[in-house]
């Protein structure tokens, strides 16, 4: 399997392996990724600022990653993005940061906001630019 479907995969399969509740950022039109995760069990929704039309199995909202309603969020452990704009990844972060999530991101080619995160070889490259935080693991 070869291009766009070979990355799909590989997010998909990684994602499946290490998150139960995710919700994909600026889903569009390719939803590839949504469903290898929807046919593996995980609990996923999508937002875009645009509205596409979407598989029935695959919860939609329209919401701005610049300005975003936070419940839309709630109970996520982790917030993806394929191919995001650039100037989108800083609010990305923000929100991440905000509902305690992780944020992983695929970038197109050799993209990479900051310091580029911890990446992630899953076969494809993956950004991890925030880790939730668990309170129970602080230390006061």
């Amino acid at each position: 399997m070869g291009g766009y479907k070979h990355i799909e995969r590989c997010i998909g399969t990684y994602i499946a392996a290490h998150y139960r509740n995710a919700v994909e950022t600026g889903v569009g039109k390719n939803t590839g990724v949504a469903q290898i995760l929807h046919e593996a069990g995980v609990s996923i929704r999508s937002t875009d600022i645009r509205q596409f039309s979407q598989p029935a199995w695959l919860p939609f909202t329209l919401d701005d990653v610049f300005e975003p309603d936070l419940n839309l969020y709630a109970g996520a452990d982790l917030l993806y993005a394929i191919r995001p704009a650039e100037e989108m990844v800083p609010s990305l972060i923000s929100l991440a940061r905000r509902v305690n999530c992780d944020l992983l991101v695929y970038h197109l080619g050799f993209e990479s906001y900051g310091d580029g995160g911890e990446l992630i070889d899953c076969g494809v490259l993956l950004h991890r630019y925030f880790r939730h935080q668990n309170p129970s693991n602080s230390v006061d």
